[in-house]
């Protein structure tokens, strides 16, 4: 298995986290340094342009996102966050290879912080996890 990583610069000290975390269990799962390719872009919104070039240039079997969009005083929040969804979906919906949405939305900084290792554990690690499991099926069913 090959896995793409796309992650965030924009709120770093969360999406290192959920990267970590990302990694560290495609890795707990069999995944080989070498198989697993990470490359970041400014900020959320860009997830979805990053993930459709990983797509389309480089030989994996599936993209995992990684961003975290805080919600602030302006409708920023909302459009970015809107964007990113369905930006994904349009890529599940007409790509070759699964797209997995890690994007947290959060209202303060620790909700975000809760969910990259903290009391809620870390989203990373869902990712990855839904990462495999969705290769499995593609390949179960091109078997």
């Amino acid at each position: 298995m090959k896995f793409g990583i796309v992650v965030s610069e924009w709120n770093a000290n969360i999406t290192g986290a959920l990267l970590d975390g990302a990694v560290k269990t495609l890795k707990k799962h069999g995944a080989k340094e070498e198989n697993i390719l990470v490359k970041t872009v400014p900020g959320s919104f860009e997830l979805t342009f990053g993930a459709n070039q990983m797509m389309e240039n480089s030989d994996i079997d599936a993209i995992i996102i990684i961003g975290c969009v805080i919600k602030g005083d302006t409708p920023h929040f909302d459009y970015v966050c809107m964007g990113v969804t369905q930006g994904v979906a349009q890529l599940n919906a007409t790509g070759d290879i699964p797209v997995i949405y890690g994007l947290i939305t959060t209202n303060t900084m620790e909700q975000a912080e809760d969910r990259a290792g903290g009391k809620l554990g870390n989203k990373g690690d869902e990712c990855a996890i839904t990462a495999i499991k969705m290769i499995d099926f593609v390949w179960s069913l091109n078997k």
